[in-house]
């Protein structure tokens, strides 16, 4: 995996699946996330998502 080189100090991160990881730092190397839901009622916050997760390309199967 490519070590990414910025790390964004205002998003922390511990998925380190996800290609944005900041190599092996907790933190998102993205300007910016968008975060969302899955669940149809939106009050609801019981499943939050970072809608910005990619996950890595050596862990894709196939």
């Amino acid at each position: 995996m490519k070590q990414k080189e910025f790390e964004n100090h205002c998003i922390s991160c511990t998925v380190r699946n996800c290609t944005n990881h900041s190599g092996d730092k907790d933190f998102c190397s993205l300007k910016r996330i968008t975060v969302g839901t899955q669940m149809p009622r939106k009050n609801e916050t019981v499943c939050t998502d970072c809608k910005s997760f990619q996950l890595r390309s050596d862990l894709m199967i196939g």
